[in-house]
């Protein structure tokens, strides 16, 4: 699954296709894509893991599951869900969701929760994980509500840095880790984007898919952890468990 960073990419690769018209409109997708022949792009935004294509009098969103990917300028062999094809050039997108927003995006999107956002609000994040102090924190880190953008490689990595264990509970943090947890989600999404640029993102993986931890040189656990069930990657030893006795 894409995660904040990835989008933010996307978001410059296609900066060229602003103010451009697309002439013809392909995919499988079942809703009514043709109402965007003949459109005029007028920008392209992100929120967190969604990419918003917006026109004059509505919106595109592109949500890419678990599964989606684009290709701009080139086709894979499958099929799109959505082709949006130009005079020159074409942006094609696999395997997402696509949905029409027709109300003003700042009525839609609380741009304060996204990560990588110049909105980006730390304060208003940790008012939320107050709100939640029995969750755990593997589940809060992937609350898109809170961290928007932030996914489970992101999860993973931070929850290292931090020294956090994943089944942690949030009303259990102490509060200075509270703070170096949001601190280091927005942190590590910045590294992410430039690692991913540069394509050694996953060189610089220290927990997550990893089976040994380079802290303590002993096998890191993994285990499909919290309400999400998602994967973690975290050494028993030096990520502490904050928990109820």
């Amino acid at each position: 699954m894409p995660e904040g960073p990835s989008i933010i990419i996307l978001k410059e690769e296609v900066q060229s296709f602003i103010g451009k018209r697309i002439v013809k409109v392909e995919g499988n997708s079942k809703l009514d894509i043709q109402r965007l022949s003949g459109k005029e792009i007028i920008d392209f935004k992100s929120w967190g893991k969604h990419f918003l294509i917006c026109f004059k009098d509505f919106i595109v969103r592109i949500h890419f599951m678990l599964f989606g990917s684009y290709r701009i300028n080139e086709q894979k062999e499958a099929a799109p869900r959505l082709r949006l094809i130009f005079k020159n050039g074409e942006i094609n997108f696999y395997a997402c969701s696509v949905k029409f927003i027709e109300e003003d995006l700042n009525e839609v999107y609380d741009w304060t929760s996204d990560v990588m956002s110049d909105f980006w609000n730390p304060k208003a994040a940790k008012q939320k994980l107050k709100k939640i102090p029995n969750a755990l924190v593997c589940d809060a880190l992937l609350d898109q509500h809170i961290f928007t953008g932030v996914g489970n490689i992101i999860k993973n990595e931070v929850l290292f840095r931090t020294r956090i264990h994943p089944e942690s509970e949030v009303g259990q943090l102490p509060a200075k880790k509270v703070s170096e947890l949001i601190k280091e989600a927005r942190n590590y999404c910045f590294d992410f984007l430039k690692w991913k640029k540069e394509y050694v993102l996953r060189k610089h993986w220290l927990a997550h898919t990893k089976k040994i931890c380079p802290r303590c040189h002993i096998p890191f656990v993994k285990k499909h952890c919290g309400k999400k069930n998602r994967r973690s990657f975290f050494c028993e030893n030096c990520q502490i468990l904050y928990a109820k006795e």
